[in-house]
């Protein structure tokens, strides 16, 4: 018989590759961790939290293109590169919408935007203290591609830096709940009897209280802010991957491989991690891409009621906070965009998921 013997690891791997929208939707996964990482280089408005304000133009359509005068500050920006590319620029210039301009006698005279057809007024801006490449870059076309929200600032900016904070809650909150998750699941599934009980009882208390509700309250007691919610949201998903990994362990330790672990001598701790936890480690891997979508939708309900991530930090949820009405005002998009986007994320790890749990299904 000629060929090597695939491992169950290789035939797990094969049938994923098959799954096309398992495929699709780890590659979408990456991209929008790319876009997570790197939020402020993609971004037209690479100022922190991508807030710069221009409420003469709030509100607009996409497509939306004005000019833009630039006004440099004496104040100088200090930043590093590093800081600039994962946390954005502090902004130290002046921008100024504007509808036409011209040079004369070393003045710049603009008007500045104003919208519903108001005419804005005429102002002079003295020249002789700017080198002439400084006057070169003073005016420029701006596009907002996607428009401006009800603050004047730019939409696709905002949901870029945005998604910095749905896609890393879904790490954290996961990571956190893996580790509670593991250690009580598998203390109370290995050693049963009284410490099981107090282990299920804690489990189906916090199981009984409603996960947003529970939320709110760890949030309130930690207070307002960005790791806060991340901490909340991870300490309320750990009960599920308890419940399997315990219901697993009992299955497992009385299997033969365990039964020759205790033989040879190995004890408790080295039993549980290197013998059983591995063994079971499929449906917790499943579980795991669920409460990515979980993460995402709890921290976008927060964000929609004013607990989540504070101004001005950018979220999706805070975002359709800010917009939902203008769904009736004619100008849906400023809350389906943001709204799309959770979908979409949240759709994809449901989807990879379901291609896992079909990789890892032992029986087919």
């Amino acid at each position: 018989m000629s060929g090597k013997t695939q491992s169950l690891k290789q035939l797990a791997l094969q049938k994923f590759k098959h799954n096309f929208w398992g495929v699709f939707s780890f590659y979408y996964i990456l991209l929008v961790g790319f876009v997570s990482v790197f939020a402020y280089v993609l971004a037209p408005d690479s100022s922190q939290h991508a807030n710069q304000m221009h409420l003469s133009i709030h509100s607009e359509t996409p497509g939306f293109t004005v000019d833009i005068l630039t006004v440099p500050n004496q104040i100088k920006n200090t930043q590093s590169s590093f800081d600039k590319i994962f946390f954005g620029t502090i902004n130290t210039e002046t921008e100024i919408p504007i509808s036409k301009h011209s040079i004369k006698n070393d003045t710049l005279l603009y008007t500045e935007y104003a919208s519903d057809g108001l005419i804005g007024e005429e102002k002079v801006l003295d020249l002789n203290s700017f080198s002439e490449s400084e006057i070169s870059k003073l005016v420029s076309s701006k596009t907002f591609h996607l428009g401006t929200d009800k603050y004047g600032r730019d939409v696709l900016s905002r949901v870029l830096v945005g998604a910095r904070i749905s896609f890393f809650i879904g790490f954290v909150a996961v990571f956190i709940s893996l580790i509670i998750g593991l250690a009580l699941g598998s203390i109370a599934g290995y050693y049963g009897g009284k410490v099981d009980a107090i282990i299920m009882w804690i489990i189906n208390v916090t199981w009984s209280i409603p996960t947003l509700l529970l939320v709110i309250a760890i949030t309130l007691a930690l207070g307002k802010g960005f790791w806060q919610v991340f901490i909340a949201v991870g300490l309320t998903m750990w009960v599920e991957v308890a419940r399997v990994v315990r219901g697993q362990i009992i299955s497992a330790k009385e299997m033969q491989y365990v039964t020759a672990a205790r033989a040879l001598g190995y004890n408790d701790y080295r039993i549980i991690t290197k013998h059983i936890l591995p063994n079971i480690m499929a449906p917790v891997i499943v579980i795991c891409a669920a409460n990515f979508a979980s993460a995402i939708l709890i921290e976008s309900g927060l964000s929609f009621l004013g607990i989540g991530a504070q101004p001005p930090m950018a979220s999706w949820g805070a975002m359709i906070k800010d917009h939902y009405n203008y769904i009736i005002l004619g100008k849906p998009y400023l809350a389906v965009i943001p709204g799309l986007c959770i979908m979409s994320l949240v759709m994809a790890f449901m989807l990879i998921g379901n291609a896992l749990r079909d990789a890892l299904d032992v029986k087919s």
